[in-house]
């Protein structure tokens, strides 16, 4: 399996050609235990990769949250399977690590470099500045240097189908986005389901709560509770190992609950819309594969729906009739061919996108 790199201990990665694992003494001043099971140690002449690259990810959250980091973490298992690379991964790296923990996959020498979160947009073009030989992609953020790309799918587009259902369903006219952090990413996002959900009812109100930490399940319940209490009776939540909280909670004080990143349908089967499924694991695959041939450029790189296999909806909820499964579907075609367009703007004195052709 991929290697794992506990910041405080070690770093362990695997070979996969060969199986083979090797284990270095990492930030810490002595070594102890990592806290998960690390492979046995092999010499460090150890061969590499068939392919020779080498590729990592440095997480703000467990690859097993179900939700944003394992989507990442399963991008890196299939670069390994797919282009035969070493990889290594560092998990719940707070605001405070974030420059070491890139500056030490580039130290050891990896070719691509992902940082998980648009949270890392400082700190990977700190850090690229140092390192000119590694590259650096910052998942759902805006940073862009010549060794640093970002790569985004299209948070708007698929909230502004979320915004419809919601809309649509709601009896209260109140509806709730909640995240664990707000920057560009989550900024579409909640500006793509307000959008949405006011095409439909332009008296409509959404409110937003960024929580402040993606894993904390009592910020997202207290959050939730809040929101629901004020009158939201829909609830869709951006967050990692908090979202089933988040939905769960939302689902038992009664509300309707979307579901993100992956299909959350089994989480709230009584309350769920749909799920804003985006694949970031292969559109992270896809920009590996750019790397791996020295084709990769220091740019934005943008997904929407027109990548059915990486941005869609999940399956829909007992609460969404066939014939607003239908009005959705025609939208997206509508957004598909341009007749929906989503427009750089002005609005508050602050630059957004507005929707133009609905």
């Amino acid at each position: 399996m991929t290697g794992k790199y506990d910041r405080r201990q070690f770093l362990v990665y695997g070979s996969a050609a060969l199986g083979s694992s090797l284990l270095f003494n990492a930030c810490a001043n002595s070594p102890t235990t990592s806290s998960s099971p690390a492979p046995s140690a092999a010499s460090p002449s150890a061969a590499p990769s068939a392919s020779g690259f080498k590729a990592a990810m440095v997480l703000p959250g467990i690859i097993t949250d179900k939700a944003w980091n394992q989507a990442g973490y399963t991008g890196l298992e299939e670069i390994k399977s797919k282009l035969g690379a070493e990889t290594a991964y560092v998990e719940k790296v707070g605001q405070a690590d974030q420059a070491e923990a890139l500056s030490d996959f580039a130290r050891r020498g990896f070719n691509l470099v992902y940082a998980h979160g648009g949270q890392f947009d400082a700190a990977a073009k700190q850090v690229a500045a140092q390192f000119p030989k590694t590259f650096f992609v910052v998942v759902n953020g805006a940073a862009t240097g010549p060794n640093v790309a970002s790569l985004r799918l299209d948070n708007l587009q698929i909230s502004y189908l979320c915004g419809i259902l919601a809309a649509t369903v709601s009896k209260t006219g109140k509806l709730a986005y909640i995240a664990g952090q707000e920057f560009l990413a989550t900024q579409e996002e909640l500006r793509g389901y307000t959008l949405g959900a006011k095409s439909v009812k332009p008296t409509i109100k959404v409110s937003s709560t960024f929580t402040g930490d993606w894993n904390d399940a009592a910020k997202a319940k207290e959050a939730v509770d809040a929101l629901v209490s004020a009158g939201a009776d829909v609830v869709y939540p951006w967050l990692d190992n908090a979202a089933p909280t988040a939905l769960k909670t939302a689902e038992e004080k009664g509300a309707y609950t979307i579901g993100n990143t992956v299909d959350q349908f089994d989480i709230t089967p009584k309350s769920i819309l749909t799920s804003a499924i985006k694949r970031i694991d292969l559109a992270i695959g896809k920009l590996a594969d750019l790397s791996s041939k020295n084709e990769l450029k220091g740019q934005l790189y943008s997904l929407g729906l027109e990548e059915p296999d990486i941005l869609y909806l999940g399956k829909y909820g007992s609460a969404v009739p066939k014939a607003l499964q239908d009005k959705v579907k025609t939208i997206e075609e509508s957004i598909l061919a341009k007749k929906i367009t989503f427009e750089s703007c002005s609005e508050g004195g602050k630059e957004t996108r507005c929707v133009k052709g609905a």
